[in-house]
């Protein structure tokens, strides 16, 4: 990353909440969040549905009041970086004019933006300039959200904002998507996005933070959440093998059965898996491995609601 794409220097963060709670009469939808996000880095912003994300974005770019606390981007309040043209921002709601064509739409954002890009430019690096004649009307949904994200790069901004920025997409427009996302990573900008494909996550982020109930419960890199979730996989396939065979197992913090396949989360792989030969079982196509930014997702927020991990047999498997 140049240091000239960084805003103030790099002691500057792009993003800090200092003790920031919103509320809505009784409900908390943010409690005293505290975090500082750096520059340059693509970082995925994770939590269960009412966990706070939409909320803490909406007060990052200005578009709701913190009850309490502070929120600056770039060092300015959140209406100050927007105004200068450091944010650039996708969110879940909002539609596009249905009579006027994709170039148009752009050349109006871009004559609106404060750094403004050249319209050709966004279109490549939206990866959408096959779309540039169509109406915005006739558009499917998956090429309406490119659309959108091309409105979030429109001009030359330092932080890109994106709320479930590929919802509604197929996985050819998904890929699409993330690849035109990369692309703007990787000139050094800092861009922020809440997703529900957690896969997608972890192959794409260079930081990962964690909400639950308005509570900050994780940040750090991917492997550090993984790490924190304290549990391996174990897979395998047996013939024959039953649920009954495998709840004795120690260490076991859940277990899937699918007719010969199984799925084991444990907090002690190696006892989990010798106790399995110990019982005269012989698994094939063996895998043991830490778990995925998915299960290691679940299993970190699962633990802070408090929740039993249960032990589980699908339908197919009785």
């Amino acid at each position: 990353m140049s240091n000239e794409r960084l805003v103030g220097g790099p002691e500057v963060p792009a993003v800090s909440f200092e003790q920031v709670s919103k509320h809505y009469g009784q409900v908390q939808a943010v409690r005293e969040l505290s975090l500082q996000l750096p520059q340059g880095r693509a970082i995925a912003f994770l939590g269960p549905n009412g966990a706070g994300k939409s909320t803490s974005m909406e007060i990052l770019l200005g578009l709701k009041h913190a009850s309490s606390g502070r929120v600056e981007v770039f060092g300015k309040s959140p209406r100050q970086a927007m105004t200068a043209g450091h944010v650039g921002a996708m969110l879940q709601s909002g539609g596009l004019p249905a009579d006027v064509t994709v170039r148009e739409l752009l050349t109006l954002m871009t004559q609106l933006h404060p750094k403004p890009l050249k319209v050709d430019e966004v279109l490549l690096r939206a990866n959408i300039a096959d779309l540039a004649d169509r109406r915005a009307g006739k558009l499917s949904g998956g090429q309406t959200q490119r659309v959108r994200f091309a409105i979030a790069i429109a001009g030359d901004s330092d932080l890109i904002v994106l709320d479930e920025p590929t919802t509604g997409m197929d996985v050819e427009n998904r890929h699409i998507f993330w690849n035109s996302m990369k692309g703007e990573a990787e000139r050094g900008k800092t861009v922020l996005f809440a997703t529900h494909y957690l896969e997608e996550a972890d192959q794409i982020a260079d930081q990962v933070v964690v909400i639950n109930k308005g509570r900050l419960l994780a940040n750090g890199s991917v492997s550090d959440i993984k790490a924190m979730a304290g549990f391996q996989k174990i897979a395998f396939r047996l013939p024959g093998v039953t649920r009954e065979q495998l709840l004795n197992l120690p260490h076991v913090v859940s277990l899937e059965v699918l007719h010969d396949h199984v799925q084991i989360q444990t907090s002690d792989s190696d006892k989990t898996f010798y106790a399995l030969l110990d019982q005269g079982l012989r698994p094939m196509e063996i895998e043991i491995s830490a778990l995925g930014l998915e299960q290691a997702f679940v299993a970190i927020t699962e633990r802070d609601n408090g929740d039993a991990v249960e032990t589980t047999e699908t339908e197919d498997a009785r």
